[in-house]
């Protein structure tokens, strides 16, 4: 009885990257390729990673292509940049010559323009290099930019008998097949086809009668996000891509559309944690200094704002000194039902959930304001009250307080719905950028209450 091997998930330790560098600096190639043999493409990536350049560069020129073009595609960005650095275009050519040409395209898109023309230059299949070229004329973030060229295709005239021998041949350059494609004779897509479709039709029937017309698909000019939107609604596992004639020219499968939801979530967590910039941890400090500034200088004026408000209400503080020590409370909640509320919003915006027009929408938050902030406000007019022994203050600060949950659900709502009518992300609108502006209007709206009510 043979032994079953151990699933075991993949575990980075130092003592693993310290047997990879002895190999290395021992040049004991032999005990390295037998060690990294055992490990996924993904776990290598993980493991080069934390080499140095000279090292990781070494474990890529040792083992064979088909391995290191999907290692590669797995590393962290910078590093893969360092160490494209130091392959020659012909290398890197042997490297794309071994992936989809999706990938491909994606890995010389991140080489300088006088690299990629050598690198292409180096390409020996000819229509491999013809694909990707292609691929990369089409602009970044749209269906085309990340769409691939293999696929399996068949034209409606075939049999089923005749369309079995064909596939096999297409098959042997496509890693996994979701579909089959049915076109015309003008190559326009018509519809599709299951393997089971295939294999229980009987050999003499023609491809058009068991070919399902309700195809799913995008343009080539079709938004990412759209796309995975469309691919989420209908839980496809792979989507063709066709132009203007309803051409097929190639197809985005789930691996690349969830590549494009990670990235989509770190920018959008970025920008509402009030970072501009694709940045990491492991970027310079002034790279850093970038991205953050610009939310920190919009903190700063809005500080600026609130002790220009609270100034003007100087008179207000003389009279009812209680007034100021429950200012941080009222700015703290009006930043928090702001971001709340956008975030909501944001969240339904990149999932298209969100329906009807706008004045619904903000009829409804204003209307869950209302009831949060009178359950918040019996509670702060008791405490205030109990502690203070001043019902007419307690009473004027949680007036204030339900007016400010109210202004601050309203704000939260309505800019991110106009930043995205205007085409602009929407998630710009939480964070710092929420926080900041209900800051200043809760403060005002506070005190002006405040002091209408006490009649200061």
């Amino acid at each position: 009885m043979t032994e079953e091997k151990e699933n075991i998930q993949f575990e980075l330790t130092d003592e693993l990257i310290a047997a990879v560098e002895s190999f290395v600096a021992t040049k004991n190639d032999k005990a390295l390729k037998a060690l990294l043999n055992d490990f996924h493409y993904a776990d290598v990536a993980e493991i080069l990673d934390e080499l140095n350049l000279e090292d990781s560069v070494y474990v890529i020129k040792l083992l064979d292509s088909e391995t290191t073009s999907d290692i590669l595609t797995e590393l962290d960005e910078d590093t893969r940049e360092k160490i494209l650095e130091n392959l020659s275009a012909k290398e890197i050519a042997e490297e794309v010559e071994e992936l989809d040409t999706d990938d491909a395209a994606d890995l010389i898109a991140e080489l300088p323009e006088n690299r990629q023309a050598e690198v292409i230059s180096q390409i020996e299949d000819k229509e491999h290099r013809d694909e990707i070229t292609e691929l990369l004329t089409y602009d970044e973030d749209t269906a085309g930019s990340l769409m691939a060229k293999e696929l399996v295709k068949v034209y409606e005239t075939w049999t089923v008998a005749g369309c079995l021998r064909r596939i096999r041949g297409q098959a042997k350059e496509v890693t996994r097949v979701h579909s089959i494609y049915v076109v015309n004779k003008q190559e326009k897509l018509i519809g599709r086809l299951s393997l089971k479709d295939l294999i229980v039709a009987k050999s003499e029937q023609k491809i058009a009668d068991i070919a399902k017309d309700n195809v799913d698909f995008v343009h080539v000019d079709d938004d990412v996000e759209d796309v995975a939107r469309v691919m989420a609604k209908y839980d496809l596992e792979a989507i063709p891509v066709v132009d203007d004639q309803q051409t097929l020219l190639g197809r985005i499968t789930i691996d690349d559309i969830v590549d494009v939801l990670k990235e989509e979530a770190e920018r959008d967590y970025q920008m509402a944690a009030g970072i501009t910039g694709d940045v990491e941890a492991d970027d310079s400090i002034l790279d850093l200094t970038r991205a953050r500034l610009p939310w920190l200088f919009l903190g700063l004026v809005g500080g600026v704002g609130a002790f220009l408000i609270m100034e003007g209400f100087q008179s207000t503080f003389d009279k009812y000194a209680l007034l100021f020590f429950f200012t941080p409370l009222i700015a703290a909640m009006a930043g928090n039902v702001g971001v709340q509320s956008s975030a909501i919003i944001v969240q339904g915006l990149a999932n298209d959930d969100v329906k009807g027009s706008v004045n619904s929408r903000l009829i409804k938050e204003m209307l869950l304001a209302a009831l949060n902030g009178v359950i918040l406000a019996i509670c702060l007019f008791f405490f205030v009250w109990a502690t203070q022994g001043d019902p007419r203050t307690a009473f004027a600060i949680s007036v204030s307080l339900v007016a400010v949950i109210i202004v601050a659900g309203l704000i939260g709502t309505f800019i991110p719905l106009f930043l995205d009518k205007r085409g602009i992300d929407p998630a710009i609108a939480t964070g710092p950028f929420i926080t900041t502006s209900n800051d200043i209007f809760g403060i005002l709206i506070y005190f002006w209450i405040a002091k209408l009510i006490l009649g200061i």
